[in-house]
């Protein structure tokens, strides 16, 4: 298994009046997730012209760390069973950042 970084861009676009919801369980999900072992960074944005869409910026050592984090319980529980259904669409990017190019 690679052992290069790896780093997720998160498009989630919240359904209307359930943006303070999802914030909410943002800052669990968040504090949760930068305790993980693996965890390098951990960042939420929002859009300056949409404020639903919300763009999460996570790093991670590696693939086998970004896995952990998808099967966490907190993960299960917050992403997959509470935040999802509040939105209307999400997009994920998973990337490897490019040296010297």
């Amino acid at each position: 298994m690679d052992k290069k970084p790896v780093y997720t861009f998160a498009k989630w676009r919240v359904k209307e009046g359930q943006l303070a919801a999802v914030l909410g369980l943002l800052a669990e999900l968040m504090a949760r997730s930068t305790a993980e072992e693996g965890s390098l960074l951990y960042e939420v944005h929002q859009s300056n012209s949409d404020a639903n869409t919300l763009i999460l910026f996570e790093g991670y050592k590696d693939e086998s760390a970004l896995t952990k984090h998808r099967q966490s319980e907190h993960y299960q529980t917050l992403v997959s069973g509470k935040i999802i259904p509040l939105l209307e669409d999400r997009e994920i990017v998973v990337t490897t950042q490019l040296k010297n190019t």
